[in-house]
């Protein structure tokens, strides 16, 4: 390991066999080895011991709004890869919606790249819009490296990305199977929603009877017969309702090619306890109650749903107004994400193996970045160093968001970031940011 220049040494450090000490070597922005605790330093590397703190594979975020062109007022590029190495991650995919233009055709695409190139403190990747009237343009963009495709079955909420109806899903999952791509997919359906009581006003109640959990059921059941027609590659994003469980879980044993997500504000949050008027809560889908979130953590143990995101999708403070019908729909936790899981599953007896588990290995291995999402040699030398049994109070004022609205305020929350690492430099620590160090990534061919 003589060519070796960083040693990175923990008592705890997560690796794909377990939790161990060692001393992990980085050479050229890469994992050199995982060597024993005591190993000898090479000549001439520099040593960072980090104690019992645990060392941890940089986290892996395949759903967050950065909202960059057109609406960074929302968010953009800078805040959002602050936020997110304060909080750990040192990967993201941008979705392709709220940003002006929307990321719909190669030259979309390109313009979001030029916004991010030099403001991103992470790395960046992005997926493509699949819409009424673009499937000419998804091969191209999945040729230009989009990691997969985004597309709701039920309207998003933005007038420049309109939803497909059931035609449209076939023709666009059609062409993606083709090429064997990724469809990720808002499951809704709209007649559900449509036959829903719609009262708005400021009860939380009456927001969540408009969004019924029979929604997500019945689109994810759509959604299963497509890919299971088409032999397709689909991914269900945020899912909320429980009852969908069943039907993803009997979809993969008979060899359907699906997965699902869910995200931190449903495993942590619950109906019961959103205050009336409280729009910072408000997300679509929406969050449930803790008898359902009792079973998304079991279906997150017995692998039916694969991984944590944040669907960080932030607005303006004036879009978060007291009626819960006109208010923006998005939970903002991309700098808590890591903090409020480990605090919860840690409660339920979950330890932070599975954590990273579902927040950076199987994440990065849903959109094929075999250089991310595990500390082992050949990877790149991401990481994040986490302090677990610390706590903090969560300030609004300290997040690094631009809107600094959170569900989370006032939370007591275990596990502080310390610091954070990209390809063996420290990009942030003590809450000081490096220049912007990250770069723009595109699916393997």
């Amino acid at each position: 390991m003589s060519e070796a220049e960083l040693v990175l040494r923990s008592t705890r450090v997560i690796t794909p066999e377990g939790t161990r000490p060692a001393a992990v070597a980085v050479a050229g922005g890469t994992i050199a080895a995982v060597l024993p605790h005591d190993a000898p330093v090479p000549g001439g590397a520099r040593l960072e011991d980090f104690g019992d703190d645990v060392l941890l594979p940089g986290l892996v975020d395949t759903h967050v709004h950065v909202n960059d062109p057109g609406r960074t007022h929302w968010e953009g590029f800078w805040t959002a890869t602050r936020a997110a190495a304060a909080g750990g991650i040192t990967t993201l995919v941008d979705m392709p919606l709220n940003s002006l233009p929307p990321t719909t055709t190669v030259d979309h695409l390109r313009v979001k790249r030029e916004v991010a190139v030099d403001k991103a403190h992470i790395d960046v990747g992005f997926w493509g819009g699949a819409l009424p009237g673009n499937v000419e343009d998804l091969r191209p963009l999945h040729e230009s490296g989009v990691f997969g495709f985004k597309a709701f079955l039920s309207p998003s909420g933005v007038d420049e990305f309109p939803h497909l109806d059931q035609d449209g899903l076939a023709r666009s999952l059609a062409e993606i199977a083709g090429f064997d791509g990724l469809l990720i997919v808002h499951a809704e359906d709209p007649h559900h929603l449509a036959a829903a009581p719609q009262r708005g006003g400021p009860r939380y109640a009456d927001f969540l009877a408009s969004r019924p959990r029979d929604a997500e059921d019945t689109a994810v059941a759509h959604l299963v017969a497509q890919a299971r027609r088409l032999h397709a590659r689909v991914h269900v994003l945020h899912l909320s309702s429980s009852d969908a469980l069943p039907l993803i879980a009997a979809a993969k044993a008979d060899g359907v090619r699906i997965t699902a997500e869910t995200c931190p504000h449903y495993l942590t949050l619950t109906a019961e306890e959103v205050p009336d008027g409280a729009s910072e809560f408000k997300c679509c889908p929406p969050i449930r109650e803790a008898a359902n979130q009792d079973l998304l953590w079991q279906a997150l143990a017995d692998g039916t749903i694969d991984c944590v995101v944040t669907d960080h999708s932030p607005s303006t403070a004036d879009l978060k107004t007291g009626d819960f019908a006109t208010a923006w729909g998005g939970i903002s936790g991309l700098q808590l994400s890591l903090a409020a899981v480990w605090t919860e599953a840690r409660s339920r007896g979950h330890g932070l193996e599975d954590v990273v588990r579902w927040m950076s290995t199987r994440t990065a291995a849903l959109v094929g970045l075999d250089r991310k999402g595990a500390i082992e040699a050949g990877r790149d030398a991401d990481f994040a160093v986490l302090a677990p049994d610390e706590t903090f109070t969560v300030d609004p004022a300290a997040l690094q968001h631009r809107n600094r609205v959170t569900a989370y305020a006032g939370r007591t929350l275990h596990g502080v970031v310390k610091s954070t690492w990209l390809r063996g430099e420290r990009i942030v620590s003590g809450g000081e940011f490096t220049d912007p160090k990250g770069r723009l990534l595109t699916r393997s061919p």
